[in-house]
Parts: structure tokens; C-alpha cells; sequence
């Protein structure tokens, strides 16, 4: 409500001014862009609980439960304890860089 009381009398300055052509293509362009926001937003909004159901029922379906979680941990903790140990070189015995 406040923006309305501001805007009016702004309005009403600029109809008492002639405006240059300037100014009014750079107002045009402000309104155009303000009304392609508006409808965005509406559109938005209207098609909005469409799209969060479908986003849910996608989660549910590639969201692994809490068993697969495990079993995959299980099996990574397999295969990390299967694998042979690589031979490290021991730093201690090294007495100076080669």
C-alpha cells in the first residue's frame, strides 16, 4: 500500500513533464520486464504443486533405503580388505633425499 501512495504522485510528476524519448523507452522496457516477471511468478505458482509431487515420487523411486545403504558399505568394506597391500617404501630409513 505504501508503494501505491509513492507511486502515484510519481506518476503524476511525469505526466506534468514532457518526457524524452529516452526515458520513455527505458520505462517501457522496466514495465515489460515487471509484466513477464508477474506472469512467471503466477505461472509459477499455479503449476508449482504439480511439480514438487512428481519431484517426491521421483526421490522415492531412486533414493536407495537405508538396507541398500548398507549392504553397499558392506560390500566396499569387502573389497577394500580383499585387495592386497601395496609395498610402501619406509621413510624412516632414509637418510636424505635422492
Amino acid at each position: 500500500m505504501e508503494t501505491m501512495h509513492e507511486l502515484i504522485p510519481f506518476a503524476k510528476e511525469m505526466l506534468s513533464q514532457k518526457p524524452n524519448r529516452k526515458m520513455v523507452k527505458l520505462y517501457m522496457l522496466g514495465s515489460v520486464l515487471a509484466f513477464f516477471g508477474v506472469v512467471i511468478g503466477l505461472v509459477e505458482a499455479v503449476c508449482s504443486p504439480f511439480t514438487s509431487q512428481e519431484r517426491l515420487e521421483e526421490e522415492r523411486k531412486a533414493a536407495p533405503t537405508q538396507e541398500q545403504m548398507e549392504q553397499q558399505q558392506q560390500n566396499l568394506i569387502l573389497e577394500k580388505s580383499k585387495k592386497p597391500a601395496l609395498m610402501q617404501r619406509s621413510l624412516v630409513t632414509r637418510q636424505h633425499a635422492s
